[in-house]
């Protein structure tokens, strides 16, 4: 039996079903929603089957369609694989891969990441899920995101940890504070100037606890916040100091912000990624995957 349809009718209904419109998939590969609509209907009437049911605030996918996605998703997966084994076809690979990653990492490191990644599969779409290392953990752990950004911490036993570097805390402050000038700062000194600090949900806030139990603070955060990405955007505005990730501070030469070592203690962290144990990533999810580990190892190096 000959089946009438193409791979750009199972990209069509891919992005359908990601979208949950057809409009916004329509927008996502570039093409008009009637010409969509077209695909899908050639997809169905190819299968003889109906794959989507529209209501008049979104799409849902029917028994049978629910059934034909992991099918679809395969085919297409396998197709992506081929194209990489040829070389130079990074052009016309699609697909989709998200990430979730604590904010610390998403800022400035992620964006490197998939800038290069862009450039190299423009058809691809990158999702960036950031949020707190428990809601990174959750949605790695449910399937939301393909694999995870994070630090090391609790996490659920369905998860492996891989570690990619493990960097130190740091001082941040405008170039223009009277500790910039300083090749060091303890912990005990930074507290004696106006600071921000992190709230009780923070994962950060929890680790900095544990290693700076014995220390108590001489006066009180002059503002707390939740992420790290904040607290940077305090510092440049002159509130404060902050202590913070190495990895969460800017590359290269910043116009206003510097960081310095802080000591006595040191105290670090392990940041790596995070995967669901026994789940085999798509052929887009691992290039991004291998171009986020290198990423890490170019870091851990400097």
């Amino acid at each position: 039996m000959s089946l009438n349809f193409d791979l750009n009718d199972l990209l069509a209904f891919r992005a359908v079903v990601e979208h949950g419109s057809f409009r916004k998939a329509a927008e996502s590969i570039s093409i008009t929603q009637p010409a969509l609509s077209r695909r899908i209907d050639k997809l169905e009437t190819a299968l003889n089957v109906k794959l989507l049911v529209r209501t008049t605030r979104r799409v849902d996918l029917t028994s049978v369609g629910r059934a034909f996605l992991p099918r679809a998703e395969r085919i297409l997966d396998e197709v992506d694989t081929a194209l990489m084994s040829l070389g130079d076809t990074s052009s016309v690979m699609t697909g989709k891969v998200t990430i979730a990653c604590v904010p610390s990492t998403a800022y400035y490191f992620m964006p490197t990441v998939i800038s290069a990644f862009h450039r190299a599969y423009p058809h691809i779409n990158v999702k960036v899920h950031d949020a707190s290392a428990n809601d990174v953990s959750a949605a790695v752990a449910s399937g939301e995101a393909d694999f995870g950004l994070s630090f090391s911490g609790n996490l659920a036993p369905e998860l492996d940890f891989e570690r990619l570097l493990r960097e130190r805390y740091v001082l941040a402050c405008r170039k223009d504070h009277l500790l910039a000038s300083r090749e060091q700062v303890t912990w005990e000194e930074m507290f004696t100037h106006d600071y921000i600090g992190l709230d009780n949900t923070s994962g950060n806030r929890l680790l900095l606890d544990q290693a700076l139990s014995t220390l108590r603070p001489a006066r009180p955060s002059v503002c707390m916040t939740r992420h790290v990405t904040t607290m940077l955007g305090l510092v440049e505005a002159g509130l404060g100091v902050a202590a913070v990730p190495s990895i969460a501070m800017p590359i290269g030469d910043h116009p206003l912000l510097m960081n310095v070592p802080l000591v006595v203690p040191e105290v670090f962290r392990d940041v790596g990624l995070i995967k669901r144990r026994g789940r085999t990533l798509t052929p887009a999810a691992l290039e991004l995957e291998t171009r986020v580990r290198a990423m890490g190892a170019d870091s851990a190096r400097d």
